[in-house]
């Protein structure tokens, strides 16, 4: 199983971007998934989440209203849709994948290799 997030970038403050979770190997239907970053000098810290089916999305509140997660089982992909960033939003970005149900409480088993997110003031 692989994950690969590219689609980082440098953008203004106020700006869009959006990430995409590409996969390859696995039953991607099976996995629940999450984003996750890393600030400099900080911890991984999850972000966001999404069920098995894509239905159901949680998000913490610092990027809640304007981050948008995305599961498209169909094509194997997952987004992640960042408006309105602020440059607390700059760090590297991590999609992962897990076969448990609860993608907010869980061990994840596949993560990608992160991509750079930088939010200029």
């Amino acid at each position: 199983v692989q994950l690969q997030a590219p689609g980082g970038g440098l953008v203004q403050t106020g700006g869009s971007l959006t990430l995409s979770c590409i996969t390859s190997g696995g039953d991607f239907s099976k996995w629940a998934m999450g984003w996750f970053r890393q600030a400099p000098g900080k911890e991984r810290r999850w972000i966001a989440a999404i069920s098995k089916s894509g239905t159901a999305t949680n998000y913490v509140d610092s990027v809640k209203g304007r981050f948008t997660v995305v599961k498209d089982n169909a094509r194997k992909l997952m987004y992640l849709r960042m408006t309105d960033l602020k440059p607390e939003d700059t760090a590297t970005y991590y999609c992962a994948a897990g076969e448990d149900n609860d993608p907010t409480n869980m061990e994840y088993d596949y993560w990608g290799q992160g991509t750079l997110v930088t939010v200029s003031s």
